[in-house]
């Protein structure tokens, strides 16, 4: 993979304002981690950060950073893209993170999967489904993917491509499972059923009265009343 070299100029005053007159004036706010050392506040030209990704490698290009000062000798450091911080609303860059490494020692870094062709799959109206858009690698800085082609056009419905289907250059580890489903092709979803109509309700069914046999009077007992006459004694 080739270097990309960025000019940039070291930040002796941060803050929120400095920042601002920065973004004022066309520029992007950075910073650079290395380990083992304090961090380094950069600045430079949106248009010369805009040439170094719009590369073929993209988010993943090697760049040499070459900083001035304003006094001495530039300082150079070898550094991959961290972080890019974008503005929620215009998408314009707004501050980016740079990480130091070493041209000897592998990294970790996110590829992008490219997908050629059209899934035979998808013309007799299948889904086609990226699970995986990007495969993440362990490699040194120079062997660096710019991007892993993957052939769709054999991809019926039911089919997908394992990551163990893929083929990766040598001296490239891939960090993710080989069994990990990349792509698959899924039937396409089944029209609902329009609800049947309600089933309707039985008639009510109205059987025959049980006749209640008449309760039999009992006789009532004859109540005699005594009347005591009181006789007048004359």
């Amino acid at each position: 993979m080739e270097i990309l070299t960025l000019k940039a100029s070291r930040r002796e005053q941060i803050g929120r304002r400095q920042v601002k007159k920065i973004r004022a004036d066309k520029q992007i706010p950075a910073v650079v981690y290395s380990k083992g050392t304090e961090a380094i506040s950069i600045q430079f030209t949106y248009d010369d950060f805009h040439r170094v990704i719009h590369t073929k490698a993209g988010e993943n290009a090697v760049i040499q950073l070459v900083i001035s000062s304003g006094t001495g000798k530039p300082v150079e450091k070898t550094v991959v893209i961290k972080e890019i911080q974008q503005d929620p609303v215009t998408e314009k860059m707004k501050h980016i993170d740079f990480k130091a490494i070493s041209l000897t020692e592998k990294i970790e870094v996110k590829v992008p999967l490219h997908v050629i062709g059209e899934a035979m799959g998808t013309k007799k109206g299948g889904i086609l489904d990226v699970i995986h858009y990007e495969i993440e690698v362990k490699c040194l800085p120079t062997n660096i993917p710019e991007k892993f082609d993957v052939d769709v056009s054999g991809l019926d419905i039911g089919n997908s491509i394992h990551v163990k289907d893929m083929t990766f250059p040598s001296g490239v580890e891939i960090l993710i499972d080989s069994e990990e489903v990349v792509i698959a092709v899924h039937a396409p979803k089944a029209e609902e059923v329009p609800a049947g109509e309600e089933a309707k309700a039985e008639p009510e069914v109205i059987g025959k009265e049980k006749k209640e046999g008449e309760a039999e009077i009992a006789p009532e007992a004859e109540k005699s009343e005594k009347s005591e006459k009181a006789e007048k004694k004359e």
